[in-house]
């Protein structure tokens, strides 16, 4: 708001000295009459009326037409502004009240005429950023008709024509079976287009909301090929690296074992054969089971669900690795493929004696819940960091020196598998609890 320096003088001061001019003015016509026209009081009056009220009339329309030419113009700015017009000002030559009330109307479409000028940049940024993401972005209104598309939409579904303003269902009409057939299928998800060399993988991301009381669908189209065959570049990477490393660590120590025992042979030393043997033996079992390990999770089969009772489960887990059952078993019987579960849980147990916890304070605790049973192999080791914890469960991810990073994986494909999921989490007081959550018999 401007400051209006000088003298000031009130709209009320204004009108109340004019006031006072007109009605001094009529009474010196009054007395003016009277000493002309004496002993004639009723024609002095209306004489007096008749110049006075006129002059009156003028005078005060002079002063009020300037006012109401400004209500005009305040009501005209306020339509303007309605309709999103800042650019207009508005002027008062008078240092008063109106005035004052110029000044803050003009502030107020200065400060409106800022913010609409930074909505407006920011919205062209905005637009800029969408219009270059590769990501294909469309914005489809509740009736089906698409109401935006960036330009990475229109080069994938409309090769780069305009979409807007055409029918959901006209532009899919044209588009790979496998987009329609994700969207037939609600949520997010990946499709394929393309054949054999050219074929593409996209993510399909989806969410709904209201816009100016109607409700709308972003639809999210994310070429995800690029990025699919860098991952898949690095887990065979990282697998020949692991294979290559075992088989390593078992073929060296066996040729040197076989040249020695050639060598002793030779010799005719004969007595430290069935060492040598046994140690070949053990190497190539290792190496044995190292591949099954491998083959195992690469090629589980679908698993056979049939009932299983708790004590005969628990009890066979219990002769091959040590642990503690925490709590009663349920009554009912488990319903999971029995030898997926035993070598899932089989990994757990043995992940939590290699963890550094005592081995009496490896636990197994079963639990029903409604629709589900967890199974929890619980430990007093050392724990996971943030970093591990997120890393765990991915194939071939391990801490351990000689680990494969298969134990959690394939426990984690096991229970998917089984329609269940995993949980890890550090435990209070140390240690780390892990958590096969299955569905129940009911559930099946």
């Amino acid at each position: 708001m401007s400051a209006r320096r000088g003298f000031r003088l009130s709209l009320v001061t204004r009108l109340s000295a004019l006031v006072g001019t007109l009605l001094a003015l009529g009474i010196i016509i009054a007395l003016a009459l009277d000493h002309f026209i004496p002993g004639e009081p009723w024609l002095v009056f209306a004489i007096c009326v008749a110049c006075v009220v006129p002059i009156s009339i003028i005078t005060l329309r002079s002063q009020i037409q300037p006012i109401l030419s400004l209500f005009r113009a305040l009501e005209g700015t306020v339509t303007s502004y309605k309709d999103g017009d800042f650019s207009f000002s508005l002027h008062w030559a008078h240092n008063d009240e109106l005035a004052d009330l110029i000044d803050a109307h003009n502030a107020l479409g200065n400060v409106l005429r800022e913010q609409r000028l930074g909505l407006v940049q920011r919205e062209l940024l905005l637009d800029t950023m969408v219009q270059n993401t590769p990501v294909a972005m469309l914005l489809v209104a509740d009736a089906g008709a698409v109401v935006y598309a960036n330009v990475a939409a229109r080069q994938l579904l409309g090769d780069g024509r305009k979409l807007e303003g055409h029918q959901l269902k006209d532009i899919l009409a044209q588009a790979a079976p496998t987009l329609v057939e994700a969207l037939g299928r609600g949520g997010d998800g990946l499709f394929t287009a393309g054949e054999s060399e050219d074929e593409e993988v996209y993510h399909l991301a989806r969410s709904s909301f209201m816009l100016n009381g109607r409700r709308h669908e972003l639809l999210l189209l994310r070429q995800l090929t690029l990025e699919l065959r860098r991952q898949e570049v690095q887990t065979w990477k990282k697998v020949i690296r692991v294979i290559s490393h075992e088989l390593n660590n078992s073929l060296a120590p066996l040729t040197s074992l076989a040249h020695s025992g050639a060598e002793l042979v030779r010799r005719g030393q004969t007595d430290r054969l069935p060492q040598i043997l046994a140690t070949i033996e053990e190497r190539t079992r290792h190496l044995e089971s190292f591949i099954l390990g491998y083959a195992r999770f690469a090629k589980l089969p679908s698993p056979r669900i049939e009932p299983c009772g708790w004590d005969g489960f628990v009890a066979r887990l219990a002769s091959q690795v040590g642990f503690s059952v925490s709590g009663e078993l349920p009554a009912e019987p488990a319903w999971f493929d029995t030898a997926q579960m035993e070598q899932a849980l089989l990994n757990l147990l043995k992940n939590a004696h290699e963890s550094g916890s005592p081995p009496d304070q490896v636990e197994l605790n079963v639990r029903a819940a409604p629709g589900v049973v967890r199974i929890e192999v619980a430990d007093r080791g050392t724990g996971m960091n943030d970093a591990v914890l997120t890393n765990a469960l991915v194939p071939f991810y391990s801490t351990k020196r000689s680990g494969t990073g298969l134990g959690l994986a394939l426990a984690r494909e096991i229970a998917e598998a089984h329609g269940g999921r995993i949980t890890l989490g550090n435990r209070d007081g140390g240690g780390l609890a892990v958590t096969l959550i299955l569905p129940a018999a009911a559930a099946m």
